[in-house]
């Protein structure tokens, strides 16, 4: 998010927004002790993270089940709620769970331990009662951005609002009972424009026109058009176009495109940022291709791991080491190991996407689970660098 920019810019682990001055003066130490009174503590934030985790784990294992790997009971029996599981179970957490520490409000939490709780019912056989427990979650997230916007009227804010809003929509709709070729768009706008606001943010270092400010609205419009429209019959075009157009943009103005040249952490995080870019336009030229979403299709899995995988996760690799010691507060010193689960995940990407182009269900099962392995790496990765940082 927008409150650890600076942190994104440099390359090094930012703090909560809103932490406050240094404590130089009386009167700024007064200021952080009523800043961490208003907030939940570190350790305090692990269970909810880890509630994400679960869902990670269960929808990544879910995904597997589908394509006939043995899995663990909860997770095949689970294969139905695979994309509801990676959206609302696992990015609904972090993302609502980010966005209560930056604003230092105990009820903001509530968004994350929503989510957390929809997962648990929906693994224990309650799909009915999570689609309402994961609204909750997306109506406290809601809450949060438009606090937000209220704080800071800017584009970048209004951005991210509006991807707490496609949450909401999509959540609504799910517990409406809509299908999934309905309710995906709005979930992935969630995450695409949550990411595109705080890219947004930081490209003002770059100081973008006036006309590129506008050319971004544009850009949310056509997107806002093809979700509206999503069920009509050339509503899957319009919003690849969106998408598509999305893409050119960051690619155009985004600072990663000058701190690629730099090193350690900095260059990883353009790297991560880039090469999701990339599969970005991959998953929109898709969307254009088809023309619809048909569920099962090779298509539908193309767009949605293309997208899902391809774009989000390599957002989450990049700024894996800036968020975790933000809401955990453990350091994450870099390492050039950090470029193996990257690695793995294109990979994997690489060979399920194969397989959808040529109808090989061999590449394309393998495909996910080398996607599996990837995440597997990431998280053992992660835990190591944070190993380090303690000692």
């Amino acid at each position: 998010m927008a409150e650890h920019s600076r942190a994104q810019h440099c390359g090094k682990p930012g703090g909560d927004r809103a932490a406050g001055p240094p404590a130089a003066t009386p009167e700024a130490a007064v200021a952080r002790r009523a800043h961490a009174a208003r907030n939940l503590p570190p350790p305090a934030r692990l269970p909810l993270l880890l509630l994400g985790f679960v869902a990670l784990f269960t929808g990544v294992g879910a995904g597997l089940a589908r394509l006939g790997w043995p899995m663990p009971d909860i997770a095949a029996s689970s294969a139905g709620l695979h994309g509801v599981l990676m959206v609302s179970g696992f990015f609904g957490v972090v993302i609502a769970l980010e966005r209560a520490v930056a604003m230092a409000r105990l009820w903001a939490y509530g968004g994350p331990l929503f989510a957390g709780l929809g997962t648990a019912a929906a693994v224990h056989g309650r799909p009915d009662l999570s689609a309402w427990l994961y609204l909750a979650a997306s109506a406290v997230l809601l809450a949060a951005s438009l606090d937000i916007v209220r704080r800071q009227r800017a584009l970048f804010t209004v951005t991210i609002a509006l991807g707490a809003v496609s949450w909401g929509v999509g959540n609504l709709l799910w517990a409406g009972g809509a299908g999934a070729a309905i309710v995906a768009p709005w979930w992935l706008a969630f995450l695409i424009l949550t990411i595109a606001g705080e890219r947004l943010e930081l490209s003002r270092f770059l100081q973008p026109s006036r006309n590129a400010r506008w050319t971004f609205i544009v850009v949310l419009m056509l997107i806002g058009a093809g979700l509206v429209g999503i069920a009509q019959s050339g509503g899957p075009r319009v919003f690849a176009l969106g998408l598509l157009a999305l893409a050119a943009w960051l690619l155009r103005h985004d600072i990663a495109r000058k701190t690629v040249l730099q090193r350690g952490l900095t260059r990883f995080i353009a790297v991560c940022l880039l090469t999701g870019y990339a599969w970005l336009v991959v998953g929109a030229l898709v969307l254009l291709g088809a023309g619809t979403l048909v569920p099962g299709s090779a298509s539908y899995d193309a767009l949605m791991h293309a997208l899902g995988m391809g774009f989000v996760f390599s957002m989450v690799f990049g700024h894996a080491p800036i968020i975790f010691p933000a809401v955990l507060r453990v350091a994450v010193p870099y390492h050039p190991v950090f470029y193996l689960p990257l690695l793995l995940l294109h990979g994997a990407l690489v060979v399920r996407l194969s397989g959808d182009a040529l109808g090989h269900f061999g590449l394309l099962r393998w495909g996910a689970l080398f996607g599996a392995v990837a995440l597997v790496a990431f998280i053992a990765n992660t835990v190591a660098a944070v190993v380090r940082g303690r000692r």
